[in-house]
């Protein structure tokens, strides 16, 4: 049986906890969040009404259905994309983006194409995944930690320090010396601050507005160079992060396919944008607290409430969070991720196979697990020696 094929049925129940641990690891998964959310907002200027209540709506969704921190975030490569050519890129075309996803992985998934992965992909692959994703994860942080290099460090040994108290959780303090650092060092935030207003809105459909055009191109541009970024981190690496952390709640392939399949057809009904379960979030969830599903439905929730009450004031709310300390949050998670790696075997082969698969996921999930099918392949026909 491979790594990806745990099928031992659940021996405890999981309920949803919401207790102070849950509460922190809530804020775990804010590194890729916030950055991606502000990004649509400001330079693809969609409305931020939509996007955060949608995201809100899935997150709450997530939770109650999986019980353990399964998170939703921002496709990556969409949203990169989106944003770099914002010029040429529609909000239209991003949603067409979505649309083509969800019947992507809907389809993939309910007719078990991705069944032959999860008979192939040996332990090394499937490590080597989730290390090539922790450590873009560590060097994407590292990077954002240098906007403010002395706030990073301190708030870097603060969260080392608390890692593993439970009287103060350590999101709860990087949170509050965030704030506190964001106010010290630009002093008239205070005022800025001031101006958030309360401005309930109700969110607007969206379907209607999507064009054939914005579907073709949506799909062409954004949505295929989407899927092997997908299928490596929020299908594969996802996959085996919940199983090996929870075990006695396992899930697959194809039902991670299938969920992401589904909320990508809900997500552009009221504005929003495409969203994958990404290990990465669920590593920042758990190492900052998490254990259920409670905390993926507390940030929902939250995200709703600002969506619904404060949509005009996002931008402003959204600056008490330094960049310097999202990137310590994006740098735990992935060392998180990145540690898992730690029982992939003692042979040297398997080594190899960890290494070369991790390598070329940092470049590109996609090409990683082919990378890492071949070796695997060559070094078990004795092709490759090492």
């Amino acid at each position: 049986m491979s790594a990806l094929e745990t099928q031992a049925q659940p021996k405890l129940l999981l309920k949803n906890r919401f207790d102070k641990s849950e509460w922190a690891g809530a804020f775990g998964d804010l590194g890729t969040l916030i950055p991606f959310v502000v990004g649509y907002i400001t330079v693809m200027k969609m409305d931020p009404l939509g996007v955060l209540f949608t995201f809100g709506v899935l997150l709450i969704i997530a939770g109650f259905y999986y019980k353990t921190p399964i998170p939703i975030q921002p496709m990556k490569a969409i949203g990169g994309a989106a944003i770099a050519q914002s010029t040429a890129i529609s909000s239209g075309m991003v949603w067409g983006a979505g649309l083509f996803t969800g019947l992507f992985w809907l389809i993939v998934g309910a007719t078990g194409a991705l069944n032959v992965i999860s008979k192939i992909a040996s332990k090394p692959v499937i490590r080597g995944i989730v290390l090539g994703l922790g450590l873009s994860f560590i060097m994407e942080g590292t990077r954002m930690m240098k906007t403010d290099f002395d706030v990073a460090v301190i708030a870097l040994i603060m969260t080392f320090l608390l890692l593993t108290s439970r009287r103060i959780p350590a999101m709860f303090a990087l949170i509050i010396f965030g704030v506190a650092a964001a106010l010290f060092k630009n002093p008239g935030l205070v005022h800025e601050l001031a101006g958030i207003e309360f401005s309930f809105r109700f969110p607007q459909f969206a379907v209607g507005e999507i064009t054939w055009t914005d579907m073709i191109k949506g799909t062409l541009i954004l949505g295929i160079p989407q899927i092997p970024l997908t299928l490596g981190n929020a299908v594969i690496a996802v996959t085996a992060e919940n199983n090996r952390l929870f075990p006695e709640h396992p899930v697959t392939v194809k039902k991670m396919a299938i969920s992401q399949g589904i909320l990508n057809l809900i997500s552009p009904i009221f504005g929003g944008i495409p969203v994958c379960h990404g290990a990465g979030g669920m590593a920042g969830h758990v190492r900052f607290g998490a254990q259920t599903g409670g905390a993926t439905i507390i940030l929902g929730s939250l995200l709703i409430l600002v969506a619904l009450c404060f949509s005009e004031s996002v931008l402003l709310i959204f600056k008490i969070f330094p960049v310097s300390v999202l990137g310590v949050i994006l740098f735990f998670a992935g060392l998180e991720l990145a540690v898992s790696a730690r029982d992939v075997g003692q042979e040297k082969s398997d080594y190899y196979t960890l290494l070369i698969t991790a390598g070329f996921s940092i470049w590109n999930m996609g090409v990683g697990f082919l990378a890492g099918l071949v070796m695997q392949e060559c070094l078990k026909r004795k092709i490759f020696k090492v």
